[in-house]
């Protein structure tokens, strides 16, 4: 099978360990580098060129895209769709799943527990929006970042005023949600593939109420209840996502979806489960190409 792994070359995205399992169970695999990819569309023919030469021939796509360069990285996932190579994350479940406020208006209507959450375009409802969630401390999140970055704990109302209303005058949209207490700088990552759970672990920070392992987060094994379980199957169907990093946090009211991510790492996991993570998504992959692709129906 002939595998293009879609990743900016030499970032921790996990694609150098993707092409290492790839190629140990004997396919032909290469990192593409979609930013430097270029397409032409003509009536009844599309191409992407990479180096100057096609790209052709691929039974599948693993894309990787990082944040800053998601428009056109969802431009070439579409390009390679219309070619009908297979993509194990699909053009449309990826963008959606980018933007927090679309991803938290999903999974609300799918009866989904989430923390509560508002959002507002003016400083001048700041107050307004704290309160609505629960008041202070509250969480401000910007709708599109990853990895913990534009994660902010506003303690004290002042606080959040300021912070909004510097998000907002650069332009930035934000959420605002209530903060769990009892979490304890502590969430749980749930790594989905195809309706399985195929890891799970739970990650702590001490002196940051953002536990996200690139930001210093410790990591362990984790066992998940069953509620736990079908609420991150349950979370990653109803974005669409085949493959998908589930972030849940313990309440008090049960466990709460806080984030659903279209492109999880592997390393953490992987470290702290033992499980080959990687050869999971390989193994999807190989059982996925021959099939007919599912029609997104999200509807947003």
């Amino acid at each position: 099978m002939k595998i293009g792994i879609l990743a900016r070359p030499g970032r921790k995205n996990g694609a150098e360990r993707l092409l290492e399992v790839a190629r140990e169970r004997g396919h032909t695999a290469r990192i593409i580098d979609y930013t430097v990819c270029y397409a032409v569309v003509e009536k009844n023919k599309t191409q992407i060129y990479y180096g100057g030469e096609p790209l052709e021939d691929y039974d599948a796509i693993i894309p990787r895209i990082s944040i800053s360069s998601q428009s056109f990285g969802s431009a070439i996932i579409r390009q390679f769709e219309v070619m009908n190579v297979f993509s194990t994350t699909g053009s449309l479940g990826f963008i959606r799943a980018r933007d927090k406020l679309r991803s938290m208006q999903l999974l609300s209507r799918r009866g989904i527990d989430i923390p509560k959450t508002a959002f507002a375009r003016n400083a001048k409802d700041a107050d307004a929006i704290m309160e609505l969630v629960g008041g202070v401390p509250v969480v401000i999140k910007i709708a599109r970042g990853s990895q913990g970055v534009g994660v902010v704990l506003a303690e004290t109302r002042s606080a959040g005023r300021a912070i909004m209303q510097a998000f907002y005058s650069q332009g930035v949209e934000l959420l605002v949600q209530e903060f769990i207490k009892e979490a304890s700088g502590t969430d749980i990552r749930v790594f989905v593939i195809d309706g399985k759970v195929v890891g799970s672990m739970k990650r702590t920070s001490q002196d940051d109420f953002r536990s996200n392992v690139h930001l210093g987060g410790t990591t362990e094994a984790v066992e998940l209840t069953r509620k736990e379980r079908n609420l991150s199957i349950k979370a990653a169907q109803v974005m669409n996502l085949p493959i998908a990093g589930i972030d849940l946090l313990r309440s008090e009211k049960g466990p709460l979806v806080m984030e659903v991510n279209a492109f999880p790492m592997f390393a953490g996991i992987e470290a702290a489960t033992g499980q080959d993570i990687a050869a999971e998504v390989i193994k999807y992959v190989e059982q996925s190409v021959t099939k007919k692709p599912k029609r997104d129906r999200v509807g947003v």
